[in-house]
């Protein structure tokens, strides 16, 4: 199991915007900017699906991902990787869904993208980029 140190934490939780990545089953990549996201434990990370197409087409078809997140003001970055699993119901789904709703009606939470991190890397230009550091 992955556990993410609190720096790693600390500068997901700033970021407000990620870009994610994800590839068809043939290998043709997409990637789209995630705002509805939360990380929900060291290991977990949470996002709705608000107007995901091409993404959710992958998701189904290729469930691993890439997430990438940068601090401005640290000019620290890093790339996570994990598998997903595609949500439409449950506790979990109804959680974040509600979360969503009271925020505004004009999101409709779809369905919840639950990732399982397996792989941390780091992406600070220097010589550590590209470092497994989980």
């Amino acid at each position: 199991m992955v556990a993410l140190s609190n720096e790693v934490k600390d500068i997901f939780t700033r970021t407000k915007v990620m870009p994610m990545a994800t590839a068809s089953k043939s290998g043709i990549p997409n990637v789209a900017p995630m705002a509805s996201i939360q990380l929900v434990g060291d290991d977990t990370v949470w996002i709705m699906d608000n107007y995901m197409v091409k993404t959710l087409e992958n998701l189904k078809e290729n469930p691993v991902v890439a997430l990438y997140f940068y601090d401005q003001e640290s000019k620290r970055c890093f790339q996570i990787k994990g598998s997903t699993e595609v949500k439409t119901s449950g506790p979990e789904y109804e959680k974040f869904r509600n979360q969503m709703k009271a925020k505004s009606d004009k999101y409709p939470a779809k369905s919840l993208i639950v990732i399982k991190i397996t792989d941390v890397f780091e992406c600070t230009p220097g010589k550590e980029a590209g470092k497994k550091v989980l």
